[in-house]
């Protein structure tokens, strides 16, 4: 494989510190940039030695003047809990950072990719998700920041191709979850491990009968790729998820399973705008590239548990160590 000049924008979150960490291992220039609202560097401490990867301070929403051949642009908080704690700059992130992202593409003749989500289906009716639906949305709740962004997003990435030749690439993640997970960043998984892990009741927003697929990181990475290496012709949009639905009720019993012992549900009021099912139709994906999802939820659960008690037991060292 010819290496690469790569940036990834967000690159010490969730999902830019997975996809940085495997660019770094196939021997391409990775400049990781990130503002580090919801990133963190632990994220991406063990990269920092690496003689072809560095990482930049940097916000998005002001332009960046780097020579590169292909972009990531991963930036943006994806959970309910940061993304809504400052709206007006999620959709800066997502509007005004796709904008300067793709002006640096065009300058550079760079591929760039946008990590679009399933959140702009909305609630939706059609099940699963097809890329054709145009979801069942709205513009002023709590979760429009997001939803909207990422839609305006899209539409900034096929006028460039459009307008300016742009080879863009847009694929639309699912529900996604494994190590590095922030720990309290409010997202199910994360949560419900958490809680788990800690004896603390597992909260259960509404019923507890309502879906959402569950897709292991290391799969969507490797999706996330293949959608890269697509030619010109192919623009997406493109689901990238894992089509196997689980109730959340289902996913607390699993990880109170995993983890041990039982564990007391606590029923809340469900939040404003917040889905009841969730799942992609990976068709397209799949006659693209040939990928699909290998990791089943029980083994990537099993991952997961272990990264999270071992950062929540050095967490427990630290202030110890702080107290003396």
């Amino acid at each position: 494989m010819a290496q690469r000049r790569i940036l990834v924008s967000g690159g010490a979150g969730f999902l830019g510190s997975h996809l940085c960490e495997r660019l770094v291992e196939q021997g391409h220039d990775i400049i990781c940039v990130d503002n580090y609202y919801s990133g963190r560097k632990e994220n991406i401490a063990h990269l920092m030695d690496a003689p072809n990867f560095e990482a930049i301070r940097h916000d998005v929403t002001f332009p960046l003047y780097v020579e590169v051949d292909e972009i990531y642009n991963l930036a943006c908080p994806a959970s309910p809990r940061n993304y809504q704690a400052d709206p007006v700059q999620t959709l800066k992130t997502s509007v005004h950072g796709s904008i300067n992202l793709l002006g640096l593409a065009k300058r550079t003749g760079a591929k760039i990719l946008q990590a679009s989500t399933s959140e702009i289906y909305g609630d939706p009716i059609e099940h699963p998700q097809t890329e054709a639906y145009p979801g069942n949305v709205r513009v002023d709740g709590p979760r429009a920041c997001y939803d909207e962004g990422k839609r305006c997003a899209e539409t900034l990435f096929h006028d460039y191709r459009r307008q300016h030749g742009v080879d863009i690439k847009i694929m639309r993640i699912f529900n996604t979850y494994g190590p590095r997970m922030q720990l309290d960043d409010g997202r199910v998984v994360s949560n419900f491990v958490h809680q788990a892990l800690t004896g603390k009741p597992i909260t259960i927003y509404g019923s507890g009968e309502q879906t959402r697929s569950f897709c292991f990181v290391d799969d969507l990475i490797d999706g996330m790729m293949a959608i890269m290496d697509l030619g010109f012709d192919v623009t997406g949009p493109i689901n990238v998820g894992n089509p196997h639905e689980i109730t959340m009720l289902e996913l607390a019993q699993t990880i109170t399973d995993l983890v041990g012992g039982t564990a007391k549900l606590e029923f809340f009021d469900i939040p404003q705008d917040d889905p009841t099912r969730r799942c992609p139709d990976i068709s397209l994906m799949t006659s693209l590239t040939g990928w699909e999802p290998r990791c089943p939820l029980h083994a990537g659960l099993v991952r997961t548990i272990e990264d999270f008690r071992k950062r929540l037991e050095l967490g427990q060292s630290v202030r110890a160590a702080q107290m003396g």
